[in-house]
């Protein structure tokens, strides 16, 4: 499990247009990447729709923003129109960065047990070191939070 203060593991995505992705890539700049479920559901739509309103901000922050779920780049595209969300989506076709981030996990509904994937959220110094970890996410004021961080970690780890 990762904890504050760990690497963040060198894993590999793939964008919405089939283009390799990793956290490397971001290497000099804070990264919020966040993992969520399933394109257009709810609780996923109106999260990637909040860090989307703050997008700007963000980037003032001088932060990026990743979503990260196990839909096809296509899914991922399609959800991006329909919502005109500003922020990039990654898939994790076979499940290795969930499964390196810790996010694939159990879950139960109904009493039902299953596997997916644990709404979470991870802040990237530009160091390169997690410096956040939010698990267990619930949506409604949680972009807000993770902005908060990422501007009190301006100019850290520079």
């Amino acid at each position: 499990m990762l904890s504050e203060g760990d690497p963040v593991p060198d894993v590999k995505l793939e964008g919405m247009n089939g283009e390799p992705l990793s956290p490397a890539d971001f290497k000099g700049q804070k990264l919020v990447i966040y993992f969520y479920p399933k394109d257009d559901t709810s609780g996923c739509t109106r999260e990637a729709q909040d860090f989307s309103t703050l997008a700007p901000k963000f980037e003032e922050a001088g932060a990026w923003i990743l979503g990260v779920s196990k839909d096809d780049a296509k899914k991922h595209r399609k959800f991006t129109d329909k919502y005109g969300l500003a922020i990039p989506l990654a898939t994790d076709p076979d499940g290795s960065v969930c499964e390196a981030f810790g996010t694939w996990v159990q879950k139960s509904m109904y009493g039902r047990k299953y596997m997916g994937i644990e709404r979470a959220t991870f802040l990237v110094g530009t160091d390169g070191q997690i410096e956040r970890i939010w698990r267990n996410v619930k949506v409604p004021g949680h972009a807000e939070e993770v902005l908060a961080a990422a501007q009190a970690l301006k100019g850290r780890g520079s």
